[in-house]
């Protein structure tokens, strides 16, 4: 049984915190930002690498740093983030304690020794095999011990969050369901355990492999590494939902319209979204066509439906949400009125934008067979992926972080000035990067090479003149994003570390240098008579936007089968 000393009451929302939960949010998350430092720093070498005007960096450690930057942004900066997620989605926002808190300290480390263990081998020049790390590229024996040390850490968390739900519902620590923003946690939770064991089933074998004791297929191993390699990307999603759904609330008020089809689409997430982790193998001549169209439709536009319903929910919930507080005047006041300077929301708006806008639509056209054929293996591919889960996930976990700060760590967000642009740097150079990196693909210029001009090869490629300058745009891109990311770096570290206390009376007094929500928690209790009236009403200005969406993709769809048919020439 937990002892009063355990929790504090948080001032702003009320919650009762279990201090245990807390120090373990607090390290997981200083260590992803720690993480996020690296990736970002080895992100602009490569980019400046990639640009062929100034080719930074010799071969080997362009992929050198191509392999740290994809672990590190792809799998330790995020999944340290989203275990913070599953401390605060589960014991905190439950008003429960935390089971065997041991446990936690355990798998922290576990996570930490493993990913410290990666980092050595390829920073040592001995995992130089990417993210990917397809066979015949070996690594050191130590590079896939330290990835199974890392996943059984976090899987230990994990069971962990599950173990908490189970104390919670048993105490009664809640009333009714739990809160969506836990809901989209426990989704995220069962996408994460799917995710490991798909890690365990392929990275045992190949540490064996790795150590000469057994022979690898190489179609065995693609199968089953996307099965890790893509759904670990898909927690990303539960959990970037579920912080939408959470700053929607803290920075506009808004309410959530109808929380059983929120729910369900969390709920085809799980039961589908691992299966999209086909569309990497749309191109393998090891699996049949029937098999690739059966998982990349059918199952595929589930959890692409899952997504338009909360694309949809969210900004109308918003809109809705300032409706119940008098912002109708209009199609957009609601939007226009909006706390544009409070870094969690513009973060968070940018990043449902981003998310949907970019990257949603080129994922749904690259991940049809017919058009994958166009795109694999260029630079769409990057292009798409830094919109959903750079522009999309991480900008999501900074927007988050300007909340974490002062209701966790209890300090006033330092550099506030910059925070505030912060989120509008950061998205609009990965923006701008993005399409640089995506309108390249579409002349066909590779993803993986050193040299896209194939200097070395006995069959050079040659590029229009406009690739010169998307590469530039790419560029320009990146070095924005990087300022972005090394602002959110300077601010998380100054305020956590050497940060101003949060106290009481500066909140009070609106003197806080934090994110309005904190100051003023928007109300969730709203008159009868403008409650009707809203509703009435609806979201006319959400219609808008997503109907704006669906001609975009439209736009987009139609374009690539256009681009397609050119390839072949009929009568």
């Amino acid at each position: 049984m937990s002892s009063p000393t355990q929790f504090r009451t948080c001032g702003v929302t009320g919650l009762k915190v279990d201090r245990n939960a807390e120090n373990l949010l607090k390290i997981n998350a200083v260590v992803a930002v720690v993480m996020f430092t690296i990736g970002v720093v080895a992100a602009l070498m490569i980019v400046l690498t990639r640009w062929q005007a100034v080719h930074l960096l010799p071969a080997d450690w362009y992929y050198r740093l191509l392999t740290a930057h994809g672990l590190n942004m792809l799998i330790f900066f995020i999944i340290f983030f989203e275990m913070a997620i599953l401390y605060f989605a589960g014991p905190i926002l439950l008003n429960a304690r935390l089971p065997a808190p041991k446990v936690g300290w355990l798998a922290f480390g576990l996570m930490v020794a493993g990913a410290g263990l990666v980092e050595w081998m390829v920073f040592a020049g001995r995992a130089d095999v990417t993210f990917t790390s397809y066979p015949p590229l070996r690594a050191d024996p130590l590079y896939y011990l330290g990835i199974i040390l890392f996943a059984v850490g976090a899987l230990v968390v994990v069971m962990l969050f599950f173990a908490t739900l189970v104390v919670a519902k048993r105490e009664k620590t809640y009333q009714g369901s739990v809160p969506l923003v836990t809901f989209g946690a426990i989704a995220a939770a069962i996408i994460a355990v799917i995710t490991l064991l798909h890690g365990a089933m392929v990275f045992i074998p190949t540490l064996l492999w790795s150590m000469g004791l057994i022979p690898m297929d190489a179609e065995f191993y693609r199968l089953v590494f996307w099965g890790l390699g893509h759904s670990s990307q898909q927690i990303n999603v539960a959990a970037m939902v579920a912080i939408w759904y959470f700053l929607a609330a803290m920075t506009m008020g808004g309410v959530v319209l109808n929380e059983k089809i929120s729910r369900i689409a969390f709920v085809f997430y799980v039961l589908f979204i691992s299966m999209a982790s086909a569309h990497h193998l749309l191109v393998d001549p090891g699996f049949s066509p029937a098999w690739k169209v059966w998982n990349t439709s059918y199952f595929m536009y589930m959890a692409v439906l899952a997504s338009m319903i909360h694309g949809f929910t969210v900004p109308a919930g918003m809109e809705l949400g300032m409706r119940l507080r008098g912002f109708n005047k209009g199609r957009f006041e609601w939007l226009t009125r909006a706390p544009w300077g409070d870094p969690g929301f513009s973060g968070m708006i940018l990043s449902l934008f981003i998310f949907g806008f970019l990257g949603g639509i080129t994922g749904v056209a690259i991940g049809t067979e017919q058009i994958n054929i166009i795109a694999h293996n260029t630079m769409r591919i990057p292009g798409h992926f830094h919109a959903t889960v750079v522009g999309g996930t991480a900008l999501a976990f900074m927007a988050v972080t300007y909340y974490v700060i002062p209701l966790i760590f209890r300090k006033e967000v330092a550099l506030w000035p910059l925070a505030k642009i912060q989120p509008y740097l950061f998205g609009g150079g990965i923006t701008i990067m993005s399409v640089g990196m995506i309108l390249q693909g579409f002349f066909g210029v590779p993803r993986r090479h050193w040299d896209i001009s194939g200097a070395d090869s006995p069959f050079p490629a040659s590029y229009p003149p406009v690739v010169d300058v998307l590469q530039a745009v790419m560029a320009l891109g990146g070095v924005i994003a990087f300022l972005g990311g090394l602002i959110f770096v300077l601010v998380a570290v100054l305020s956590v570390f050497f940060g101003k206390p949060l106290t009481d009376q500066a909140v009070k007094n609106g003197t806080a240098k934090v994110p309005q929500g904190v100051l003023r928690l928007p109300p969730q209790a709203h008159d009868e008579a403008k409650a009707l009236k809203a509703h009435e009403e609806g979201t006319p200005g959400t219609v808008i936007l997503v109907t704006v969406f669906f001609l975009c993709f439209v736009l987009y769809y139609l374009t690539n089968w256009q681009t397609l048919s050119k390839l072949w020439q009929v009568g």
